[in-house]
């Protein structure tokens, strides 16, 4: 017979706990300072603006722990192009 945390879709308090921790420790060992990611996302959205139309205020950038190593994933949407991209690329 099933209860009724069951039902409802919730966690147990360990499991809740454990991915609040898990979070925690994705903060603390990141090495980026508080405001570093929004420095870097200008900087990237300036750089790859250079070469293709990009939507600044759609731009996620977020980092997340694998084991022990970091990865940092950027979501950039690029605006659509009105003229036919040259051959060379």
């Amino acid at each position: 017979m099933r209860n009724l945390s069951d039902l409802f879709g919730r966690k147990n308090s360990a499991s809740t706990a454990k991915e609040r921790l898990r979070l925690v420790l994705i903060h603390d060992r990141s090495t980026l300072a508080p405001g570093a990611m929004e420095a870097l996302r200008d900087e990237l959205v300036e750089v790859i603006s250079r070469h293709v139309e990009v939507d600044p205020g759609e731009v996620r950038l977020e980092l997340t722990q694998e084991g022990r190593s970091q990865r940092l994933l950027a979501d950039i949407p690029l605006k659509r192009r009105s003229e036919p991209v040259p051959d060379e690329y």
